[in-house]
């Protein structure tokens, strides 16, 4: 028996700073109306998907960067996205800049995903953990990348979630956010809460400025993390992009969706607003699970401690 979801990967092109929420929603409501018209029954949209990468900037006003936080989801400017879903009868993931105020009033700011069923409710929701860049203003770079400024690191772990799409079509879902694809725990915690389907946006500049060295292997890593999670963890992968030249700043685009066997089975070919559709059979994981990847009886927990226990790296002793 299968369990088949069409899935699409809901890339985005460029948005430029003075773009407004309104005019980016109808961009994602446009993509909506092709998943709908191909069958989807799930689309992802990329990190951050409904602003510019303002990490980009060193921005000393605190009212500045919040105006590029969303207090409430859906609010006043995203409803229309929820309202399109729910009409179509389409589930989705979405990033963003998510401002949390705490019981005793202090404000929190998290780089967010959240999954949204078919009828309109949040079933997932997913806090970045592994923020990259930088946390001051560094005036060598041509551009910033300042998340360890601006966000806080995700408190909610890797929760994997269930997620009902329909007659035949529940499964286990979790999040990832970014450069999150880059570390194997993502995928492993992930895994080990029995996922089917891992939900990946991000946005990723061409351009490493402090390793321009890997800036011709951007695609090459880009596919190779995700393929390696997928097949080691017999989980479907769907990244998901921001991409194209955004504010003089050229992003990857490089959208895929990756099968529990590695093997890419859909892709976007352009770096601006386009639609991956692919078939995911959610039982296509049980092959994966129950033999090479079968946990309960391969793995060898007490042989990782260095895992947990060592955050930096430390060459054993010279002789």
């Amino acid at each position: 028996m299968s369990r088949i979801i069409t899935v699409g990967a809901a890339q985005l092109g460029p948005i430029a700073r003075d773009d407004t929420r309104g005019e980016v929603v109808e961009r994602m409501v446009a993509l909506l109306h092709q998943a709908h018209a191909g069958g989807c029954d799930l689309v992802v949209f990329p990190e951050l998907a409904l602003t510019t990468f303002f990490p980009r900037w060193y921005i000393d006003s605190q009212a500045e960067i919040d105006r590029y936080f969303e207090t409430a989801m859906p609010g006043p400017q995203t409803q229309a996205l929820f309202d399109a879903a729910r009409q179509l009868g389409i589930a989705f993931c979405l990033g963003y800049a998510e401002l949390v105020v705490d019981d005793d009033g202090r404000q929190r700011h998290f780089n967010t995903s959240i999954t949204v069923d078919k009828g309109g409710r949040i079933v997932g929701r997913y806090r970045k953990i592994h923020l990259p860049g930088h946390a001051e203003h560094e005036p060598w770079r041509p551009f910033q990348h300042l998340e360890k400024r601006y966000f806080e690191v995700g408190n909610l772990g890797f929760p994997a979630f269930r997620a009902d799409l329909g007659p035949g079509k529940a499964g286990i879902f979790g999040m990832a956010i970014c450069n999150d694809r880059r570390w194997s725990e993502t995928y492993r915690v992930l895994g080990l809460q029995g996922v089917e389907m891992i939900l990946i946006g991000y946005n990723t500049p061409v351009h490493n400025p402090p390793a321009p060295e890997h800036d011709a292997l951007s695609h090459f890593h880009n596919q190779l993390v995700m393929q390696a999670g997928a097949y080691q963890n017999g989980s479907w992968v769907v990244g998901v992009a921001k991409a194209g030249l955004e504010e003089g700043v050229e992003q990857i685009g490089n959208s895929i969706i990756v099968a529990p066997s590695g093997e890419i089975v859909g892709a976007c070919t352009t770096t601006g607003d386009e639609l991956a559709l692919a078939r995911c059979d959610l039982d296509l994981t049980a092959s994966y699970k129950n033999t090479t990847f079968n946990f309960a009886r391969h793995r060898e927990p007490g042989q990782y401690r260095l895992i947990v226990e060592r955050k930096g790296a430390i060459p054993p002793p010279a002789p």
